[in-house]
């Protein structure tokens, strides 16, 4: 026999329903605060909660991956993208058509740049005139330039030797533009020498005149002439 819910106010009647039955009444406690309490959480609740936040998981992963290969067929779509393909394949298929017309018409066409093209005219409708005028332009330039387009081409090969060659000459003018800053400092201190030589020049003939002056022989100094003692010594 099933004992009667103490909690629940609808059974048969004790001291805890008839206080619950009083708050209830009161407005203190609701019906479904009484509900809540008396149910109890399964063990499973988390199991099942951990197997949705593992498909959440799982689903994630599935949309990075489609992001990932979107990215990558963004990337790489003018090389596999079916449109971009086709637009290359109908492109070839131009190319092949023109080369199977050129090789039909071969032996015209050796025939007819065999021929010189002296005094002839090319037929060309009046629509395309205008852009005959910059095509002109642009054969002329790069006439004027292909003869440094040769130039280049046939310097790539040589390419790794003019550069080793580019790497000594900086080598030595690295070297020359110390030298040429020794150089200069040695100028400098010349100079300066030079400019304290002269500032004794003065002094030395003053001194010089006034031993002249007073008939006084003194013996030659270093930075004097001999000219001018043998001169001092006669007197």
């Amino acid at each position: 026999m099933a004992t009667a819910n103490p909690w629940d106010p609808a059974s048969a009647p004790n001291g805890a329903g008839l206080v619950l039955g009083h708050f209830i009444a009161s407005g203190l406690v609701t019906q479904e605060m009484l509900n809540t309490s008396k149910k109890t959480a399964s063990c499973f609740v988390n199991f099942s909660r951990l197997q949705q936040i593992t498909n959440i998981q799982a689903e994630i992963y599935q949309k990075n991956l489609e992001i990932e290969l979107l990215k990558l067929e963004k990337d790489t779509a003018d090389v596999v993208h079916p449109f971009f393909l086709a637009q290359k394949c109908h492109t070839l298929q131009s190319m092949n058509n023109h080369l199977e017309a050129v090789l039909k018409e071969k032996r015209s066409l050796r025939q007819r740049l065999l021929k010189p093209m002296c005094q002839e005219n090319l037929p060309i409708e009046a629509v395309y005139h205008r852009y005959m005028v910059d095509l002109l332009e642009l054969a002329v330039t790069f006439i004027e330039r292909l003869e440094t387009h040769l130039e280049t081409i046939r310097n790539i090969p040589h390419l790794a030797a003019n550069l080793k060659k580019m790497s000594k000459a900086l080598a030595k003018m690295d070297i020359l533009v110390t030298e040429t800053e020794e150089l200069a400092e040695n100028i400098l201190k010349w100079r300066k020498q030079q400019k304290e030589v002269c500032s004794y020049i003065p002094k030395i003939l003053a001194e010089e005149d006034y031993l002249y002056k007073h008939d006084i022989t003194v013996p030659p100094l270093p930075f004097t002439s001999k000219v001018h003692v043998q001169t001092v010594n006669a007197k």
